[in-house]
């Protein structure tokens, strides 16, 4: 690569990079754990939330059948900020049916759209990334970018929960009070998705790369995707890769789902008691310092030492600390500091932990189809988080808290097999 293209792929990433991944992260979010908490205010009961939730995570898992359209018509770039506006109409089309009796199917449909926008978003922010940075920058910058999408998904559990909690609290609660605060939340963010639409159409750099693909016929766009799909799965080790991305995250797949309601439920039935505005709070302020730390650190010492050198060390920091809730589930501690620290530790581990997952999909992803082989690793993400969400909910009625906790320990058992059986490339990210 020339000096120039060098030059170009490392101008001026911190423009970019935070605003992009917050967009990317947000509405992840809000439809992943926002929607839970919303939902648990309004009496849905948790086996429901966690089923009809989790299902909206099929987006992201099914996305790699679109993503070579996304190679192909229009650039990155204008996929980008599409997606944004389409994003912003998903959430004020939720801030509109909140308020009605039909407020859980009509959410849960606008939901869907925002999910698909969402998973759309996210085959383009991860196509430019790479385009736009050479290999020890995206490793570097991965900690950003982790941390400004962490940086949004607590924008959403922090920032977004508190408003609508104190929203909650301004008059009497009723049923009715809490649609409409849920409504305004809604509404506000979705203001803020169309700015940061129009900020990227005007900010947003211009690769050399990323231009329009043209293809002369469906057969062509089809052959190619079956040319796509087939140098994936025909990779080296496959089937670990395969088990890795569908097992690292076993256990955060089901605690991610029952975190929330868990700290909202009554303690006479095994929660914690926290109020909408408290559960916030420990996710917005405390965690988002922690999560933080942990993303850039971890960024920076993979570009430092190298991902295959820190791997063990990021696959312990992105299980053990969900000891916490086995913990606060146990001892139900009536401190909130207590449960904040706990928190802030949890938070910690898995800004580091991630790193290591991220890092593994650029390896795997690197080549001729990146963007696309990026899109299927975080498609089967996705689905890893998908089926076992699905059933939290019904384990967590069947055995309660504590228990169910413990056995969200037992299943971080599978991620530490598969690591050790993943090959990595030992100077893979390090500064060169």
């Amino acid at each position: 690569m020339s000096k120039t293209k060098i030059a170009e792929k490392q101008k001026n990433p911190w423009s970019w990079i935070p605003t992009v991944y917050f967009a990317e992260g947000l509405p992840y979010v809000v439809v992943m754990t926002v929607s839970v908490i919303m939902y648990k205010r309004l009496d849905i009961s948790n086996a429901e939330i966690a089923f009809y939730t989790s299902w909206l995570n099929l987006p992201w898992v099914i996305k790699p059948l679109w993503s070579p359209f996304v190679e192909l018509f229009k650039t990155k770039r204008w996929w980008i900020v599409s997606m944004q506006l389409l994003i912003g109409a998903g959430l004020a089309g939720v801030a509109l049916t909140l308020p009605t009796s039909f407020f859980f199917r009509g959410s849960l449909a606008f939901l869907w759209l925002l999910a698909f926008s969402s998973a759309t978003h996210d085959i383009s922010v991860d196509g430019f990334y790479m385009m736009g940075l050479n290999e020890n920058r995206q490793t570097f910058f991965v900690g950003i970018r982790n941390t400004f999408y962490r940086l949004a998904m607590i924008t959403g559990q922090g920032i977004m929960v508190i408003i609508a909690g104190s929203l909650e609290n301004s008059t009497k609660i009723t049923g009715e009070n809490i649609q409409l605060a849920w409504a305004f939340t809604f509404a506000f963010i979705a203001v803020l998705f169309v700015m940061l639409a129009i900020y990227h159409k005007f900010f947003l750099p211009r690769p050399s790369e990323d231009v329009k693909q043209v293809s002369d016929s469906f057969k062509n766009i089809f052959a190619g995707f079956i040319e796509t799909l087939k140098a994936y799965f025909i990779k080296k080790d496959i089937w670990i890769i395969l088990g890795f991305l569908l097992l690292y995250r076993l256990g955060e797949a089901q605690l991610a789902k029952m975190a929330s309601p868990f700290m909202l439920d009554p303690v006479e039935t095994g929660g914690l008691g926290l109020s909408t505005n408290q559960v916030g709070f420990v996710y917005g302020t405390i965690g988002i310092i922690a999560l933080m730390i942990g993303g850039i650190s971890g960024g920076w010492l993979a570009s430092r030492y190298g991902f295959s050198r820190l791997l063990w060390f990021f696959v312990f920091s992105i299980n053990l600390p969900n000891l916490v809730y086995v913990y606060l589930a146990y001892a139900q501690p009536p401190a909130y500091w207590i449960i904040a620290s706990a928190v802030a530790v949890e938070q910690l581990g898995y800004g580091f932990g991630f790193t290591a997952y991220t890092l593994y999909m650029l390896y795997i992803s690197d080549g001729k189809y990146k963007t696309a082989h990026f899109a299927f690793s975080t498609g089967i993400m996705a689905l890893g988080m998908m089926l076992p969400g699905m059933v939290s909910g019904w384990i967590q009625e069947m055995v309660g808290y504590t228990h169910f906790f413990v056995w969200v320990m037992i299943c971080t058992i599978p991620g530490f097999v598969l690591a050790k059986l993943i090959k990595v490339d030992k100077g893979f990210g390090m500064r060169k």
